[in-house]
């Protein structure tokens, strides 16, 4: 009985492992697909870009942590850090472009392709993030 119960377990790890890998592998998968098809400026807007109609048009997301966001944010952005956008998947609308943003354009930049991997393919990052935009957007309410 002891040998059946310990032959039992190590069949249940390796199923675990198999699921697992498999998981692993369709991750890879998609994002490998996505990189293929992608363009070298894919998914990405300049602050220059942002006239008052674009503006007025899309859904910011500030992805930089609370302490970044109460200091400042573009004006009407909502609040969700890099780490958990696809997590609070559900608060990211489908029906309008979204631009993601940090302080530079890094943390959002992952954001975004995770995003995209997940299959959202209205986002977009602003390169240079706020700071590019308190620089050079062609609008600033």
């Amino acid at each position: 009985m002891n040998f059946a119960l310990k032959l039992l377990a190590a069949l249940v790890l390796v199923a675990a492992t198999m699921t697992a890998v498999r998981a692993d592998n369709s991750a890879v998968e998609a994002m490998q697909e996505y990189l293929e098809f992608a363009t070298y400026d894919a998914g990405i807007i300049v602050p220059q870009q942002l006239t008052k109609e674009i503006f007025e048009s899309v859904v910011f997301i500030d992805t930089r942590n609370d302490e970044q966001f109460g200091k400042g944010s573009i004006p009407g952005a909502k609040h969700i850090e890099w780490r958990e956008v696809l997590g609070r998947i559900d608060e990211i609308p489908t029906d309008k472009k979204v631009v993601l943003y940090c302080n530079t354009g890094s943390l959002s930049a992952q954001s975004a392709f995770a995003l995209r991997v997940a299959g959202r393919d209205n986002v977009l990052v602003l390169q240079g993030g706020i700071e590019g935009w308190r620089k050079d957007a062609a609008y600033k309410p």
